[in-house]
């Protein structure tokens, strides 16, 4: 059984249906990407899946049980992280930015993974005490991974984690999510940035609120739906 499984999922804003009939499988320990233009249905997808959106029709099934009737809260202390675009709030301080992402936790725990996280972004150490506004962009992406990796979750969601990036940026991202997927959490990640197709086990095009076409990142990048849809390729 795979740890997250989306079957006919249909999700949108208010009456516009953005999702039509979405199914997609995540296993423990995967990286799965989804790939798509703007408007695809990424986000939405992303939202639904942590319940910050209605499942309209369909299931969700997360480590074996129904969770699209749960509200977000009992989501996330089940396992599952979301990292949308933003990622941090630059109000407030990188350690303070920790402590909420480990809100579900003990503070002891937080305390033993926060000293665990600075070593693995020593960039953040430096400047544990400033405000994650002064951070770069790239260095809020990898505050934005420590904060939804503090909790150990089981999946971790991750929104565009590219977006607004320099391409040295999207490097140090990248290596950030290798120690992500070292330490067993699966991901699904919304991207579209090719340099992420190398990242993944397996990958989903979503174009027009379905999946159109599902496979390696081989076969991804060798798909006529893939270069039509996400390359700009007839």
């Amino acid at each position: 059984m795979a740890l997250l499984e989306v079957q006919g999922v249909e999700s949108g804003y208010d009456a516009m249906k953005i999702l039509w009939g979405i199914d997609l499988a995540v296993e423990r320990g995967e990286t799965v990407l989804l790939l798509g233009a703007n408007s695809a249905g990424k986000t939405t997808l992303l939202r639904t899946i942590i319940g910050l959106l209605p499942c309209w029709n369909g299931a969700i099934h997360f480590d074996g049980q129904a969770i699209d009737h749960l509200p977000p809260d009992q989501r996330i202390r089940r396992g599952i992280a979301f990292m949308s675009e933003m990622g941090v709030f630059p109000s407030l301080t990188i350690e303070e930015n920790l402590r909420l992402g480990g809100y579900f936790i003990s503070g002891a725990e937080v305390r033993r993974r926060s000293v665990q996280l600075m070593e693995l972004f020593p960039d953040l150490a430096k400047k544990r005490h400033g405000l994650a506004a002064s951070l770069s962009g790239g260095q809020r992406k990898m505050l934005g991974i420590a904060k939804a990796l503090i909790s150990q979750p089981k999946l971790l969601l991750m929104d565009e984690p590219s977006s607004g990036l320099a391409p040295v940026f999207v490097k140090q991202v990248v290596e950030a999510l290798r120690v992500a997927i070292g330490g067993g959490t699966a991901l699904l990640l919304a991207e579209q940035n090719v340099a992420f197709i190398k990242l993944a086990d397996r990958g989903y095009l979503i174009d027009g609120g379905r999946v159109r076409v599902s496979g390696t990142p081989e076969e991804l990048e060798t798909s006529d739906a893939v270069r039509a849809a996400y390359f700009g390729l007839a």
